[in-house]
């Protein structure tokens, strides 16, 4: 009797840790079903669009990869911007959904290769000054670009993000006419930013100089007030002290 209870509760438990991971791991068998379910209430369930978000037809693979491996889509509410939070789906079904929505209607771009190591630090770093500072700011940090939209920081972008990115211009961001050396290269000096050692102490982030600065003034003066009041307080006279 007891092995029985023991073996009922066995096959209970799977078919919970079975229906668990079935939820969360849809087979790529499953794709339109998932887009229908996750995607169709503002991309229309043909793809074709809604009042609530644009059409996918035609956009082509690196930008449904780019969107879904960042998180930013499925958009919870399509009147705000998106921004990187973990992705809804694992490898599998990601890479099912791009190639549901690319049979839909085929054209945009691939998904491109990435070699940061064949790329040059120098080339990227004058690109990366020239094109993606003014909005993503000198250490990658992200900042404001107008229009209640900010530019995201950089520091958890990976190489395919950032190659996706470059050459599908998604959100406010334009698209980068770059060749594959200098993508690579662009990625090579982000990868400089995210990992090189910070060499002049605390950094508060990375948010760039003119903050840093104040901090460094506001402590500095902070500093200076301190050994005023301490010496102030030493000089006063004590009681019975002769003047």
């Amino acid at each position: 009797m007891g092995g029985l209870v023991v073996a009922i509760v066995a096959v209970t438990v799977s078919s919970w840790v079975s229906s668990d991971v079935g939820a969360q791991t849809p087979a790529p068998g499953d794709a339109r079903d998932v887009f229908v379910s996750s995607c169709a209430s503002c991309h229309g369930p043909d793809g074709r669009g809604t009042e609530d978000g644009p059409s996918v037809r035609g956009v082509g693979a690196a930008m449904v990869d780019f969107q879904l491996r960042t998180g930013r889509m499925p958009l919870a509410d399509p009147g705000v911007q998106a921004h990187r939070k973990p992705p809804a789906f694992d490898d599998e079904m990601r890479a099912a959904l791009v190639d549901y929505v690319v049979s839909l209607e085929p054209g945009g771009e691939p998904v491109p290769f990435v070699d940061p190591v064949s790329g040059d630090l120098s080339a990227g770093q004058e690109i990366f000054v020239a094109s993606c500072a003014p909005c993503h700011g000198a250490t990658g940090s992200g900042g404001a670009v107008g229009r209640e939209v900010l530019a995201p920081s950089l520091a958890r972008a990976a190489p395919i993000e950032i190659a996706e990115a470059v050459i599908v211009g998604p959100g406010e961001m334009p698209v980068f006419d770059l060749d594959r050396h200098e993508r690579d290269s662009v990625i090579a000096f982000i990868d400089y930013l995210q990992n090189h050692p910070d060499r002049g102490g605390a950094d508060i982030g990375g948010v760039g100089p003119v903050p840093e600065g104040f901090v460094a003034w506001g402590l500095g003066m902070g500093a200076c007030l301190a050994v005023v009041l301490i010496v102030g307080h030493h000089r006063k006279r004590r009681p019975g002290e002769r003047a």
